[in-house]
């Protein structure tokens, strides 16, 4: 089923989320790829460059395609109340959730190709009961009982132009990290990310390089023994399961241009490890995919910034770029 929409949730209303939405509709209007916004129309109406005449309701995803040139095709969820921009509110919470429910239920019925997510605020989520870490965990667990053939995630990436990085663990505090690795997680990490790369990325034969935790790569059990004993016997099982890993690897030296040549992606241990290079190469223009499930998601890998929602500063590039992703990803799976 090629020529599908893709669903982008709206994310929190409060935040850069409609305005980002928006400007990525005036920017792809009439080239594609084409998309619907699960959210409260009048909030898009709202955003920065937003006009009533140029969004409209629609009904099902069948109406995006014929719609998409001449208004941004909105499936309207309204919110219970008005949200003004820059204040979060957690009553917004039961409507942000319906709209992720809604555009992943698009997704596992076929309607649409894929899912991006605008970004939301876990603070206003958690307020309302969330009981997920973030988005991730979540689309794992709305998509647990449908079938997935191949190592099942959900496994964060993050992806800029010459760069790819997968997450062993995600929002775990810095200091739980070391406890919370166990060989099975990196192995399973680096098989869905390996599986990936082959289905989404169109990479043949895979290579993946595997970050050390300690400084040096724990020079032999000498700074941290993580390497020796779970590390190390997981870049070992990988192997042993056909994946061309390589590694424990110092994380210090992974990311310059010349080591960035000698791999696909690479697995890292904990959050600011991944996503640190990622925005240090394109700042603007990274994505964040979640790997191993039915369906193809992508979001910007930025957050809400409510300091800056509703002043017409927001950069669509990282949606922009994830739109394109989800299509491209969608594109192969078909």
């Amino acid at each position: 089923m090629k020529n599908r929409p893709l669903a982008i949730s709206l994310g929190d209303p409060a935040g850069i989320g409609p305005e980002i939405v928006f400007k990525a509709w005036s920017a792809l209007r009439h080239t594609g790829p084409h998309f619907l916004v699960v959210g409260d129309l009048n909030q898009v109406a709202a955003a920065p460059g937003g006009t009533t005449g140029l969004i409209r309701r629609i009904s099902t995803a069948e109406d995006a395609a014929r719609t998409f040139s001449q208004a941004l095709p909105v499936i309207d969820i309204p919110l219970l109340e008005p949200v003004v921009a820059g204040a979060p509110s957690p009553r917004a919470a039961k409507a942000v959730i319906a709209w992720i429910e809604t555009a992943v239920g698009l997704a596992l019925s076929g309607a649409v190709g894929g899912v991006v997510t605008a970004p939301i605020a876990k603070e206003s989520l958690y307020g309302a009961g969330f009981p997920f870490p973030g988005h991730t965990e979540f689309l794992g667990e709305l998509t647990l009982s449908h079938r997935y053939d191949g190592a099942r995630g959900p496994v964060m990436m993050l992806a800029a132009p010459g760069l790819r990085v997968s997450l062993v663990t995600v929002h775990t505090p810095l200091a739980e990290v070391p406890a919370s690795l166990t060989v099975e997680k990196i192995v399973n990490a680096g098989l869905v990310t390996a599986q990936a790369l082959r289905r989404d990325f169109g990479v043949e034969h895979p290579r993946l390089a595997v970050a050390g935790l300690n400084p040096h790569a724990g020079e032999g059990g000498t700074i941290g023994r993580e390497e020796v004993q779970v590390v190390g016997p997981a870049v070992r099982a990988l192997r042993d399961l056909g994946v061309n890993a390589l590694g424990p690897s110092p994380a210090d030296s992974l990311f310059h241009e010349a080591a960035r040549a000698k791999y696909d992606a690479v697995l890292c241990l904990y959050h600011d490890q991944a996503l640190i290079p990622v925005k240090m190469l394109d700042f603007w223009g990274g994505v964040n995919i979640t790997l191993g499930l039915p369906i193809v998601r992508t979001s910007p890998d930025h957050g809400t910034a409510f300091d800056i929602a509703g002043r017409g500063q927001a950069r669509p590039d990282s949606m922009i770029a994830a739109i394109r992703m989800a299509q491209d990803i969608a594109e192969r799976r078909s």
